[in-house]
């Protein structure tokens, strides 16, 4: 493999931006310098006057494969990720038929070793009978256990509580969980039925998959995780009130409950309904704009630790159905990064902030084999990015399966430029190679 050498990069680490030169050899990081010199059989990338960013990992998708491959699949979902500057995923078991057993986990582990553009785990899925399956999960190579306390997709929703106990005390894996409480929400959903019938209208998702139904859910949780000493991850929090749950008094490292907070809930409220309706229709949904303003507190004060993106392709078609059969979820693996990089030009976040959050924090969380730093000896997951260079989120650049994303007819002023997976290029000035080198990730457990 050709070395690889960018020059003149604002290289993004640990809390600082310098200048400087990094070489690649092979699948890693071989030097990094203020100055690299080069040699005859050296690919030259010029990255002045962009910044050189570790590649995201997003600890939250759902690829839609096997069974849902009409939504998306691994091959065309982590295609999109790494035009967008996401290296490695970890994705969720509710596909078809739920990863619940050992041997439908490492079915998907199978298709992603022959498609996958970016690196990939697989959470393992729990119910509320397959305890035995899941204490067989192996820590070395697989990312953790999911738990929905929300209704999901087949029977993934585990709501009796001696087995919840029973997973959080016998499992040393870490536990990532979807807190919303389920007969709060069924309760708001009947009140709402009665009065609207089927079309409820959208503004109400937010009162119906409330604060209350998140708040309920995530603190049994927490509570449940302090009781037995589970390692707990909370993915998508959406609430203000959530916040109060997590601490930023101790580093990261030393952290048994962490959090995530989802690019969606950082970026819309409900006022969005009224233009956008089923687009933005999530679980957690989308809630106001205090919400909004103390989910960025959190996040910026370190009592959340991870952005990510509950990237959850449907077709349009799906979408434009009434409320009470339009899926939940929307597409955002292409955008997710740049939408950071949106906020920090609008003085929200700082760029090395966002390289914690999108990087080094789940590198951490999940004890990732050498991810989501520029380092020597890393492997070189890698993104440039322009800081200086406009331009409008639309059909024809849009690369998920389903064809469409909340953010049509957005305008960025930043773009990926350069993606590299394990060493290789793999994104350059808006086209993906047609190189599928993603590696299934390794756990320092």
């Amino acid at each position: 493999m050709q070395p690889i050498l960018i020059k003149n990069a604002q290289i993004v680490n640990e809390g600082k931006i310098i200048k400087g030169d990094v070489l690649i050899e092979n699948e890693f990081i071989v030097d990094i310098a203020e100055t690299i010199p080069s040699k005859e059989n050296y690919q030259i990338i010029n990255a002045e006057g962009n910044y050189l960013i570790p590649g995201a990992i997003d600890d939250q998708v759902h690829f839609r494969e096997p069974g849902l491959t009409h939504k998306g699949n691994i091959a065309s979902e982590s295609r999109a990720a790494v035009a967008g500057g996401i290296t490695s995923f970890i994705e969720q078991p509710n596909t078809v038929p739920n990863a619940v057993t050992q041997e439908l986990l490492e079915e998907k582990y199978q298709i992603a070793s022959q498609t996958s553009y970016a690196n990939y785990s697989f959470m393992m899925g729990a119910t509320n009978d397959n305890l035995e399956e899941v204490l067989k999960t192996n820590p070395k190579n697989v990312a953790g256990i999911k738990i929905f306390l929300g209704s999901s997709t087949g029977n993934m929703l585990v709501d009796k509580e001696e087995v919840l106990e029973k997973i959080f005390s016998n499992t040393k894996m870490l536990i990532a969980v979807h807190c919303e409480d389920e007969t709060t929400i069924k309760n708001n959903l009947a009140e709402y039925k009665e009065k609207y019938g089927e079309d409820i209208p959208m503004e109400f998702h937010h009162l119906i998959r409330s604060e209350e139904a998140c708040y309920l859910s995530s603190s049994k949780a927490v509570e449940l995780a302090k009781k037995t000493g589970a390692r707990l991850h909370i993915f998508h929090i959406s609430t203000a009130k959530e916040t109060e749950l997590f601490r930023n008094d101790i580093p990261l490292e030393e952290k048994q409950i962490t959090a995530e907070v989802c690019v969606h809930h950082l970026w819309f409220t409900n006022d969005d309904y009224k233009t956008k309706g089923t687009l933005i229709k999530w679980n957690p949904a989308v809630k106001t704009q205090k919400d909004k303003e103390g989910l960025w507190e959190a996040l910026l004060n370190d009592k959340i630790d991870v952005i990510a993106t509950d990237h959850a392709p449907h077709t349009l078609e799906e979408k434009q159905n009434p409320y009470t059969t339009a899926p939940s979820g929307g597409p955002l693996v292409q955008h997710a990064v740049i939408a950071m990089f949106e906020a920090h030009k609008q003085g929200v976040i700082s760029i090395e902030k966002i390289v914690e959050k999108m990087a080094h924090n789940p590198a951490k969380i999940f004890k990732m084999d050498r991810r989501g730093f520029i380092k020597k000896g890393f492997y070189a997951d890698l993104a440039i990015v322009n800081p200086n260079s406009d331009w409008t989120v639309s059909k024809e650049n849009i690369l998920y399966h389903c064809g469409w994303s909340p953010f049509e007819n957005t305008t960025f002023s930043s773009k990926i430029t350069h993606t590299f997976v394990n060493g290789t290029l793999v994104y350059e000035n808006d086209q993906v190679k047609e190189i599928r080198n993603g590696k299934r990730l390794a756990f320092n457990r």
